[in-house]
């Protein structure tokens, strides 16, 4: 049925990719087994909802389902799959000039011959791919972590997040995709990982990103302070008149070595910030100063 997956969701056909994404967050929070502990009916519509979610998320897969050339479960139907052999030449046995009008003549043989006694025969084929996506936390994708997750055939999983990973980055588990056929290697597990952003630090390459709001006195007469970094707090030098955009490295706290790359370093960029209510004595102390010592930040060196 073309719309199965649709109603799994309980959206309509013309859903968005960000109506799918809201549905998907409603039933997952619903059915999700950990939620749902000894629920068989919870768990079933768990796995339902996931294998809903990885074919109408894909833009392409989702395409390919809409024209009937997978099914529900993201698998290719016997005529796709007859389709792809078409044209592979005469040699080819699941070609038409093999004799075969369908795909279905094939396994109707293979069958046949079991009957008469032909131990000799038999299908293999390779599992599946399942794919999943999986959201992780900025430090958990920077330093890596070690997550467990149900996958969409219910199944749990340790996966090992490697140290840099980025947003979009595909891992494999191999063998820990569909059941194959006839003794056939099961297929691979895909998970795509989705990054959530963090609230201070950014990244860029290998490096990591951080602003640092610094005090008056501590931008005019320089000071030791703590500045997070990915890894947990660090004690950095300020030199003396230092200005808010000045840029400070701490080399080797960014994203840590892997193979051939080297570690990043962090750069700290300084924010000059004025207390929220000025004091009377600096006040007093900038206006005597002033009178002598004016400047016009605004103009150029020779301004």
């Amino acid at each position: 049925m073309a719309d199965e997956l649709y109603d799994v969701l309980g959206v309509k056909k013309t859903a968005s990719l960000d109506e799918i994404k809201k549905a998907h967050r409603a039933r997952v929070k619903k059915f999700h087994p950990d939620l749902n502990p000894g629920d068989k009916a919870a768990e079933e519509s768990f796995k339902k909802v996931q294998a809903a979610y990885n074919v109408l998320s894909d833009e392409e897969r989702r395409r390919q389902y809409d024209a009937g050339e997978i099914d529900a479960e993201g698998n290719e139907t016997p005529r796709q799959f007859y389709r792809e052999y078409a044209n592979a030449g005469g040699n080819h046995p699941y070609t038409s000039s093999a004799g075969y009008d369908d795909l279905g003549d094939i396994f109707s043989d293979i069958l046949r011959a079991r009957q008469q006694g032909g131990e000799n025969v038999h299908v293999r084929m390779q599992g599946g791919d399942l794919r999943y996506r999986m959201e992780v936390s900025f430090l958990e994708a920077a330093n890596g972590a070690k997550k467990r997750v149900t996958m969409p055939d219910g199944n749990a999983l340790e996966i090992t997040i490697p140290p840099g990973l980025r947003d979009g980055q595909i891992l494999r588990l191999q063998g820990k995709g569909m059941p194959g056929l006839g003794g056939g290697a099961a297929g691979d597990a895909l998970v795509e990982i989705q990054v959530r952003p963090h609230g201070e630090f950014t990244r860029r390459g290998r490096d990591i990103l951080v602003d640092l709001p610094i005090a008056v006195h501590e931008a005019v007469l320089g000071a030791k302070v703590r500045v997070p970094t990915i890894r947990g707090a660090v004690t950095m030098t300020i030199p003396p008149g230092s200005n808010s955009g000045d840029t400070l490295r701490l080399r080797g706290q960014g994203i840590a070595a892997q193979g051939k790359q080297a570690a990043g370093d962090q750069l700290v960029t300084l924010t000059v910030v004025l207390p929220k209510k000025v004091d009377p004595k600096l006040k007093e102390f900038l206006e005597d100063w002033a009178k002598d010592h004016s400047y016009d930040p605004r103009q150029g060196p020779e301004g």
